[in-house]
């Protein structure tokens, strides 16, 4: 009942991956399992029954039975269930199947003392509180007094439960328990069979909306790097770059519940986040990037960067990357070949302007040419003198740091210095699309555009910005937002909001605390040399690149022609899924396997896709 009296101490939980799964029970049983407690029954109870305070003799049949319990000392005056939820904690420990376990000593405990529905609602919560009070307790204890072995006998073993039971639901875990005691099991509201929901969105919700795998998939519930399906199932989530920090990261989460319990309003109002979240972000940046504009997303922080290069330069005419993808609004669908070359795009408007991809694999100019990147930037150099010959002038050069729906591309080293040069020559801007790569995903930097050693004019921040949060944001120089200052107001109603610059904050502390940029560059490196081990097994991997934990895997019929295998591409993802990964694929040819996990991934993680993919590719 006083579980969350720790939470101050798991400080001391030195381990980042370990202190973030901790503070995630806590935060689940303070919202799912606290508030119900007071109206449970209430008895004095042992509070340390477990195996090494039980004691055993032969009965007459010479089999062993309880025959005592010793350590009174931890007696208590409580909620009745926590008796249970404390002998759980310990008896499911260096369980194969802990759930399993747990319903054994459930209808056991159920025909000793009658178990009411509401205690099985909060029990798997106070076992998993149980066990992250202990191993805190541990840890702030080690620090008190470095060297007491005693504070370690449960530690090991308490940490493998945990990693087991963050991948189990608790939904699932309560109709278990239910079903134990022969109470009805579906306590849940009416649940729409996966097809009706289907049926409805392509009726309702538009057919355009796209669903992700053959037989689809009904998520319901977060957690770090995983993802939990309807029946209990728990996915390893390589695919999702919005929940930059994990999943329901309980920093997060909590920096939003505790605003949004204050405050929410508008920028017409002075407030101290806004200004708080605008010098961090600002603090990442290098000079003279040092002006904030809040938006919603990475769609309306690119359609803002159009404005605001625009309203600077005094042209239309925009340079992109072939297959680039900017965003969903009408201007930015114009600014995106990966839409308006595709089935149902009209084709590129006249004031945009494509240049090719600078893709080293399969490109114009490859990775053996050393010249690659100049030869790349002299087409940005022709686009340019196009528009210039049309009595037209340039507004704006637009690309992201590392193109995700280009395919998971790495520019050769200088591309965008030469690229920006020969925009800058021509009065044009120069804009870092980050929507995808930044907030330390690369790993060797905070931004993608500083493993090119350049400096834009604008960069747009999206997704990872709010871990799942609707939030972007365009950061720019000075003499840029000045030219925008000129009498008409950017008044967005939500960017900016209090509550979302909690988030915002909450991200960037989330990284720096947990050196999150270092791990995406120590897991991100040693995933790609899983990977490249594969591609020299499997002639079917044509090339293996990125950087941090953001890699493509791109998939040939053959190495001469470059043929795209595409259909073993949608194939391996199909069959990774079964396995219990989630990848997908990108790419104009379709067949790059994309890996972009939220950045709290561990090796463990790696080396579990790296030996799934191992099995799947020798199957086929």
């Amino acid at each position: 009942r006083n579980a969350l009296q720790v939470l101050p101490k798991t400080r001391y939980v030195e381990d980042p991956a370990r202190r973030r799964m901790v503070e995630y029970f806590l935060l689940q049983y303070e919202l799912f399992a606290y508030p119900v407690l007071p109206d449970l029954p209430k008895s004095i109870i042992h509070n340390d029954a477990n195996d090494w305070n039980l004691l055993a003799a032969k009965n007459k049949a010479g089999q062993h039975e309880v025959a005592g319990l010793i350590d009174f000392g931890d007696m208590l005056h409580t909620n009745t269930i926590g008796e249970l939820a404390i002998s759980c904690a310990y008896m499911l420990m260096e369980r194969e199947d802990p759930l399993a376990a747990a319903v054994q000593m459930v209808a056991g405990y159920h025909q000793g003392r009658p178990l009411l529905e509401a205690e099985l609602s909060v029990l798997f919560h106070l076992i998993c509180a149980r066990l992250s009070c202990s191993v805190t307790m541990s840890a702030f204890g080690l620090k008190e007094n470095p060297g007491n072995t005693y504070l370690t006998v449960s530690e090991k073993p308490a940490w493998a439960l945990l990693e087991k039971l963050l991948l189990i639901n608790p939904d699932k875990a309560e109709e278990r328990f239910r079903a134990a005691c022969g109470f009805e099991t579906d306590t849940q509201p009416v649940k729409i069979p996966n097809q009706e929901i289907v049926d409805f969105r392509q009726q309702h919700l538009g057919k355009s909306l796209s669903i992700s795998y053959k037989q689809p998939l009904k998520m319901v519930r977060g957690v770090m790097q995983y993802l939990i399906e309807e029946d209990g199932r728990a996915y390893l989530d390589c695919v999702n770059n919005v929940c930059h920090v994990g999943h329901c990261h309980p920093q997060v989460v909590r920096a939003l519940q505790k605003q949004a319990s204050i405050l929410n309003t508008n920028t017409r109002y002075l407030h101290e986040n806004i200004i708080n979240f605008s010098k961090r972000l600002i603090a990442t940046m290098p000079p003279p990037l040092s002006v904030c504009f809040f938006v919603n997303s990475g769609s309306e922080a690119n359609e803002l960067a159009i404005r605001l290069a625009g309203t600077h330069t005094g042209k239309t005419d925009c340079i992109v990357l072939d297959h680039a993808y900017h965003g969903n609004t009408n201007a930015v669908i114009d600014l995106s070949p990966y839409k308006f070359d595709s089935s149902g795009g009209r084709g590129a408007p006249k004031h945009i302007h494509k240049v090719a991809m600078p893709d080293v694999f399969r490109g114009y100019f490859r990775g053996d040419d050393r010249d690659a990147a100049f030869k790349y930037g002299k087409l940005v150099q022709k686009a340019v003198f196009d528009i210039e010959r049309k009595g037209r002038g340039v507004s704006a050069f637009f690309a992201e740091s590392l193109p995700g729906c280009g395919g998971q591309i790495v520019f050769p080293d200088g591309y965008l210095k030469a690229a920006y040069e020969n925009v800058r020559e021509a009065g044009g801007v120069c804009v870092a699309d980050e929507v995808q790569v930044g907030f330390g995903r690369v790993g060797s930097h905070f931004w993608g555009f500083e493993t090119q050693g350049v400096v834009p004019d604008i960069v747009t921040l999206g997704k990872p910005i709010g871990n799942g949060h609707p939030l972007g944001a365009v950061v720019t120089t000075p003499e840029i937002a000045e030219s925008f200052h000129n009498g008409m107001e950017y008044f967005n109603t939500f960017g900016g909001n209090p509550v979302s610059c909690a988030v915002g904050l909450a991200v960037l502390d989330v990284i720096e605390n947990e050196s999150l940029q270092q791990n995406a560059l120590v897991v991100g490196n040693h995933f790609k040399q899983g990977l490249q081990k594969l591609q020299a097994r499997y002639p079917l991997i044509g090339d293996v690149r990125g950087l941090g934990l953001y890699l493509g895997i791109e998939l040939v019929q053959d190495a001469e022609t470059l043929a795209p295998a595409a259909e073993a591409a949608s194939e391996i993802v199909e069959r990774m899924k079964e396995n219990g990964i989630l990848l997908s694929t990108d790419g104009p040819l379709h067949n790059v396997i994309k890996i972009k996990p939220p950045i709290v991934f561990s090796k463990e993680n790696a080396d579990l896709v790296v030996s799934t993919l191992d099995k799947v590719f020798a199957e086929m």
